[in-house]
């Protein structure tokens, strides 16, 4: 049996508040905090007051809800809190963040890693304070990007809490799941074990003051994104793609996820990675292997801005692996590439800020 927060609040659907005939989850009873460890649950449920008459029946209701439309076998623990007492998370538990850009693609194997390394390294270059969080749980590859596969955060506590305090190198704040594993072991989770572990690496850890953090996010759209979006007001989302139409059709998703109605996160626009391969014998030949500006198209088709077009160049794929980003000289040409990206960047954001309010945090219950 497999538990997850969506079938909890499916069954707790089929409780009824005799105060006002809503079922739980359609009066915000459930609390967001829905805690599972293997075969338990626990969650809180608010009330208006701790002491009113249905509390007892209505916590009774919702442990058989969960063990009749779930399994008998579920442990199940519920407190009472009432609405005056139940803790409404910020906008954004990060206040001294200022922006916070996620970095996604519809697909794997586009060099979105990559391209968030040096694009973090890029901006670091320009003076800005630059955190990178891998939330890859899955595949991290950052710690090897960073030449940090070793390091190990120790715990700090500041202020009466205990924070994770990130590894930092080349002028960037990082941490990554990797940190907490085997490098060579798979992480075989559950979504809500992934889910908490994002949660814990963003809410629980000292990054202190930062003018950017980047957020390396898995492909695709799934429970992690969804997390991300409900954590964490997203300043806005930069989409990277290959020019191929298979990349493509991906990145339509992964910018539909974003300006959906439900997560409204302003995409601030498109990365083309592997847009063309130029061999260092023949530096004025282009040969676009995936294809010739496919990402630039579907930008313009969808009135988003085309942030960039990088290259396929062999000293950025051995830069990674080696642990130095090519980011890291902006003398080179692909070092240079990934700093025009970065002022580009800083300023779609500077325009979004200007432009637009605050995105708000996704509140998302089924």
């Amino acid at each position: 049996m497999s538990l997850y927060p969506k079938l909890i609040l499916d069954a707790l659907e089929h409780v009824r508040y005799p105060g006002n005939g809503k079922n739980l989850v359609e009066a915000e009873m459930v609390g967001d905090d829905i805690r599972i460890n293997g075969n338990s649950v626990a969650f809180p449920l608010i009330f208006d007051r701790p002491n009113e008459p249905f509390v007892r029946s209505v916590v009774k209701a919702a442990k058989t809800a969960i063990h009749t439309y779930i399994s008998p076998d579920v442990e199940v623990d519920i407190s009472v809190v009432s609405r005056r007492e139940a803790v409404t998370e910020p906008e954004t538990p990060l206040p001294e963040v200022s922006n916070i850009i996620a970095i996604a693609s519809g697909k794997g194997g586009v060099g979105k890693s990559t391209v968030a390394a040096n694009l973090a390294v890029a901006l670091a270059g320009k003076g800005y304070k630059v955190g990178l969080l891998d939330a890859d749980i899955f595949g991290p590859s950052q710690p090897k990007m960073f030449d940090t596969e070793s390091a190990r955060p120790y715990i700090n506590n500041i202020g009466g809490r205990d924070l994770i305090e990130p590894a930092e190198n080349y002028g960037v704040r990082l941490l990554s799941i990797g940190f907490f594993v085997n490098k060579n072991d798979a992480v075989l989770w559950r979504g809500a074990m992934a889910s908490n572990a994002l949660k814990q690496l963003i809410t629980e850890a000292n990054w202190g003051e930062l003018d950017y953090l980047i957020i390396d996010l898995p492909p695709g759209t799934s429970d992690i994104q969804l997390t991300l979006v409900q954590t964490l007001a997203i300043t806005g989302a930069i989409v990277v793609s290959t020019p191929q139409e298979v990349a493509l059709a991906d990145a339509r998703k992964g910018i539909s996820m974003f300006t959906g109605e439900k997560v409204n996160v302003p995409v601030l626009g498109l990365i083309e990675n592997m847009a063309w391969f130029t061999p260092a014998e023949l530096p004025d030949n282009k040969y676009y292997i995936f294809g010739k500006d496919g990402c630039k198209r579907l930008a313009e088709e969808l009135g988003i801005p085309l942030l960039g077009q990088i290259p396929i160049v062999q000293t950025i794929c051995e830069s990674g692996d080696a642990g130095k980003p090519v980011a890291l000289d902006p003398n080179t040409a692909s070092g240079a590439a990934f700093y025009e990206l970065a002022e580009m960047v800083a300023e779609k954001v500077k325009e979004r800020n200007i432009r637009i309010n605050p995105t708000k945090r996704v509140n998302v219950k089924k």
